[in-house]
């Protein structure tokens, strides 16, 4: 009997209305450096993911801004995040009865995380999901990063 691998393993590919899509939570410091990610398929809700990437990451340092989506505006999100020593930097939803107020100048900077994201889908390797597996799609988005940051520190002087 050969010993090896089991070919089948976690695939974080689900429908939505994109049809099979995976969606890639990230935590970053900033536009050049991912702290963590995760993985869900497409169908999944961001909060829960973002809920247990804020609690892999522990207790923040005083005064840090934590700059979300507006899929992570929920209250459960909000106070996880406040309690790990967050300030948190999210536009309420305009529906809410009782707003919040938030750093609109601080919010801004949330530009610089999608442009992170869209130089990942520059690989057609992301963009398309070529792998099976979700280690393996993992490892080739880890790659990039690396890719990403070795480009930023090559072209400053």
């Amino acid at each position: 009997m050969a010993l090896g691998f089991k070919k089948s393993g976690p695939q974080a590919i689900g429908r939505s209305r994109g049809g099979c899509t995976t969606k890639i939570h990230l935590v970053a410091a900033h536009a050049r450096c991912a702290l963590n990610f995760s993985l869900s398929p497409g169908q999944a809700g961001d909060a829960p993911q973002g809920r247990e990437l804020l609690q892999a990451g522990g207790p923040a340092p005083a005064g840090c801004h934590l700059i979300m989506d507006r899929a992570y505006e929920g209250d459960e999100t909000r106070h996880l995040a406040m309690n790990l020593g967050y300030i948190p930097v999210v536009p309420p939803n305009p529906n809410r009865l009782h707003p919040w107020v938030y750093d609109r100048l601080m919010y801004r900077r949330r530009n610089e995380i999608e442009r992170l994201f869209r130089r990942l889908k520059g690989f057609r390797r992301i963009f398309s999901r070529f792998d099976k597996l979700d280690v393996m799609f993992a490892a080739f988005i880890l790659f990039a990063l690396i890719v990403d940051a070795l480009r930023f520190s090559v072209n400053t002087p």
